[in-house]
């Protein structure tokens, strides 16, 4: 699968064959979702290896730990009385869970390490490029990733209208996202810190005034106990019992009820979890359903992942504490255990109810049926506002930040119905009970967007020549006094997010940088140089300091460190002679009658010397362009390639025409991302396995 050169987006070929150093022409599906339906197909049907992965088990034997026993009675003893596994596979179903999970690898020009079950949320979003889109509980980031991926799966489009908020309750895995993000050098992603249970409600201008902002879609991929995970987390076999089901699913519900409240009417929420466990999955749903008053629907999502073998959810099930106690209805638990057992944790009594629910919809992905981690799945449509909205409209009106009512919290006017024995706003009453937003500092450096008038921007614009529609307001640079050092450009929308919230939400990045400071660059007429992650976002707009090269020609840029100007081709050498000295594009064009050569364009970020000229590109980045190319490059471990001759550290590395180290090749990453110390975790108590992404940081 491809992704072309044109537009902001992408900064390597995505195809499959061009990890295989052959470029296939053909263009990006008209739905990245039916690219990564297929993939997953693929991987069902064998087609796509899967590497097995060594237990840790095995792991710790070898290294002197003891072994960890896959056994658990409680557990077979609470899954077999669920009945979730058909009758007569349930020892099919523990052989499955005891078995190591194989190693999945989704390829977008990247390879990214991630669990197959992973992948299906996004799938069942149908997202589409002007969609506002909020991932709130998103780290590690691979799900994130998809997200960004299938909202620029119109590679036409530079600068889709939509956008991804991407937020975590945990400030250093934030940073894992933004990891993730940096990959995929889009302007329409942000990465915020917030608890999901109480994130802020956000506002934008549009049509001249000041309105609340809804998502398109929302994917709410919930901390969970991680039972479907014990493939993996070998861990949960020994720690786990149903007590983690009962104190997360509180915490599920607060989360699933904030995320619903801000989805767009006509918009679609996926809530997913890697556990297998009711309690955090159909309870979840199903105390969602009965709140909206008809405002929700579960959607059928049956037909959008043809082939995916799944269960579907069940509607009846029971509640067990970890001492082995069953109780089948509310009304069986005694006081004592009102504070671990809720009433949402059973099903509807009411057989009309809970025919009326559908929760047949939901789908379980059961491990021994496809070779996966097991997961579950559940896609709600909003048809209406939801009901508390409705009967207090004043939570719905624009207030100051400290008047606006948090997720669920009731107006002092409004009438709450109690449970017998329970206190008003419990997890049962309407309107959800209040889940306070922590204050806290805002640490990360300040986003400042460039003026009309400020005096940087003319001679950048000189110098590259941008063409007048060049998108000047939406750069942006992360400091507000002394020198600019980098700037960064997002999307008209996320720059109104910014503009209309910046004291409301903890962003932690966003935006792709473009350009880089570089001090010796002044005495060519400007004093910034083309930053390699933001060269395709830019290059719509640069009509100068263009040199077309050929395919040869990017094997010499690429392997050679600093290759004279007559190392090019008589082509690209006459042009490099006719321009100053200073940053440049080095640009290849496809040739459609060539077809043994990469049929994408390939935008890289160089240096014009004096005599030399070089590419500033990234390491992997210029493997994978090597590999297109037919060309590979293999390290020892002092960093020597297979010439002799010893690769240029990333960073390190001095123009030999004086470009000074204030342009080294690529800043150190995480540079914009220093930590100044770490939030709690808000969300109480810590998950054993709270996401199956399976992504390698």
């Amino acid at each position: 699968m491809r992704t072309s050169r044109k537009g902001s987006f992408s900064r390597t070929c995505a195809c499959l064959d061009c990890v295989t150093n052959t470029c296939v022409q053909q263009k990006l599906s008209q739905n990245a979702s039916q690219v990564y339906i297929q993939s997953f197909m693929r991987l069902q049907h064998g087609q796509e290896k899967q590497t097995q992965t060594k237990s840790s088990a095995e792991q710790r034997r070898k290294t002197g730990y003891s072994e960890i026993i896959k056994e658990n009675k409680l557990f077979e003893h609470y899954y077999t009385e669920l009945k979730i596994v058909p009758e007569g596979e349930f020892e099919e179903f523990m052989q499955a869970m005891r078995e190591p999970l194989p190693a999945t690898m989704r390829i977008t020009g990247y390879k990214s390490r991630q669990e197959a079950v992973s992948m299906i949320p996004p799938l069942l979003m149908k997202i589409e490029p002007q969609h506002k889109i909020l991932d709130m509980c998103a780290a590690p980031g691979s799900k994130t990733a998809q997200l960004i991926e299938m909202l620029h799966s119109d590679m036409d489009i530079p600068f889709p209208e939509g956008f991804v908020i991407a937020n975590d309750v945990d400030n250093k895995r934030c940073y894992l996202l933004v990891h993730q993000a940096k990959r995929l050098n889009s302007p329409c992603i942000m990465v915020v810190n917030h608890d999901a249970s109480s994130i802020p409600r956000l506002y934008f201008d549009q049509d001249g005034k000041k309105d609340i902002l809804f998502y398109d879609r929302i994917l709410c991929d919930v901390p969970c106990s991680g039972d479907g995970t014990m493939r993996k987390n070998i861990d949960v076999w020994k720690k786990w019992t149903t007590s983690n089901s009962l104190q997360l699913h509180g915490l599920q519900i607060r989360i699933a009820v904030r995320g619903v409240e801000q989805l767009a009417v006509g918009g679609r929420m996926v809530y997913s979890t890697c556990s297998l466990n009711p309690i955090e999955d159909e309870a979840v749903i199903a105390a969602l359903l009965e709140k909206s008053e008809g405002a929700l629907e579960l959607a059928d999502a049956s037909a959008d992942l043809p082939g995916l073998k799944y269960m579907p959810g069940i509607t009846s099930w029971k509640v067990m504490t970890k001492e082995g106690q069953w109780f089948s209805d509310w009304s069986e638990v005694l006081k004592s255990r009102h504070t671990q057992i809720r009433p949402t944790m059973f099903p509807p009594t009411d057989p009309e109810k809970l025919a009326s629910m559908k929760l047949e919809r939901c789908m379980r992905i059961l491990p021994h049926h496809q070779n996966t981690g097991g997961f579950f799945v559940a896609v709600l449509v909003k048809k209406a506002p939801m009901p508390w909205n409705r009967r207090y409209p004043k939570s719905t009106e624009v207030l100051a930040p400290a008047e606006e009512l948090q997720m669920g919290e009731c107006p002092a006017d409004a009438p709450v119905e109690a449970v017998e024995g329970e206190s008003p706003c419990s997890v049962c009453s309407s309107p959800p009970p209040p889940k306070k937003m922590k204050l806290f500092g805002f640490k990360e450096d300040p986003f400042v967007f460039l003026t009309e008038d400020d005096p940087i921007f003319p001679p950048v614009q000189a110098f590259y020549d941008l063409s007048p529609d060049f998108p000047k307001l939406n750069v942006l640079t992360r400091t507000r006094e002394g020198k600019k050092r980098n700037l960064y450009m997002v999307s008209k929308e996320l720059r109104n997010v910014l503009l209309n919230n910046s004291e409301r939400m903890k962003v932690i990045n966003t935006g792709v940088k473009i350009w880089s400071r570089n001090t010796d660059g002044e005495q060519f007429g400007c004093a910034f140089r083309l930053a390699q992650e933001g060269v395709y976002t830019l290059c719509p707009y640069i009509r100068a300091r263009i040199l077309n090269i050929s395919v040869e020609d990017v094997k010499v840029l690429l392997t050679q460190e600093n290759p004279f100007l007559s190392k090019l081709g008589d082509d690209a050498h006459n042009q490099a002679k006719k321009l100053g000295m200073g940053s440049i594009v080095l640009r290849y064009l496809p040739d459609p009658k060539d077809l043994n050569a990469p049929q994408c364009p390939i935008d890289l970020c160089g240096w014009r010397g004096k005599t030399s000229i070089r590419a500033f590109v990234p390491r992997n980045e210029r493997l994978h362009y090597l590999r297109m190319l037919g060309v590979e490059v293999f390290r020892d471990k002092q960093g020597k390639r297979n010439d002799g001759s010893t690769e240029i550290p990333e960073g390190s590395a001095e123009d030999a025409e004086g470009l000074s180290q204030e342009a080294d090749l690529l800043e150190q990453e995480g540079e914009e991302m220093e930590q100044n110390g770490s939030e709690s975790n808000a969300n109480g108590p810590e998950p054993i396995g709270s996401t199956c992404d399976g992504s390698a940081s």
